[in-house]
């Protein structure tokens, strides 16, 4: 009956025995010479790929850490520039303290050096005067000589009039 109901279905025991000998000497060849070397390639490009994307991962996260460096220097640059700006605004402050200083010193110096110049001019104008004055007295004793009593007694009253008068 087996057969009856194999040989129903067109089977032949002897085309269906060299068909799967073929099949199999098929696959093994197939299997060692096709598969097993498109297996390896694609193992090899799968560990590239990984290797890659490792290698991509482990970029992002150098280039973080460069970032992070990058910005600390920026950062120090600014303090470090601030630092010298605020030095050179206190050396500045200092200096216009100091050339303010020296200018009042400058100003005292110059005010005392006229006041000095004021004085000996007064007094050459006081000798001037008291030398003039010396001479007009002369010539006016000189005068009063050559006057008569009365006139003498006028020009006397001039005289110190005149003299209260530069005083």
């Amino acid at each position: 009956m087996e057969n009856a109901f194999i040989s129903q279905f067109g089977i032949d025991w002897k085309l269906f025995i060299s068909q799967l000998v073929n099949f199999i000497i098929i696959l093994v060849v197939l299997s060692f010479f096709v598969y097993k070397p498109v297996i390896k390639i694609l193992k090899d490009r799968n560990k590239k790929i990984k290797e890659g994307l490792d290698k991509a991962e482990e970029a992002g996260i150098r280039l973080k850490e460069i970032d992070v460096i990058g910005k600390e220097k920026i950062k120090s640059a600014e303090n470090t520039s601030i630092g010298i700006i605020k030095a050179t605004e206190d050396k500045a402050k200092a200096l216009e303290i100091q050339l303010q200083k020296k200018s009042e010193e400058n100003q005292v110096k110059l005010q005392k050096e006229l006041q000095e110049n004021y004085k000996k001019q007064q007094e050459q104008a006081q000798d001037l005067v008291l030398k003039n004055a010396i001479d007009l007295v002369k010539k006016a004793i000189v005068k009063t000589v050559e006057l008569k009593p009365e006139e003498i007694d006028d020009a006397l009253i001039r005289k110190a009039t005149e003299s209260i008068k530069h005083e």
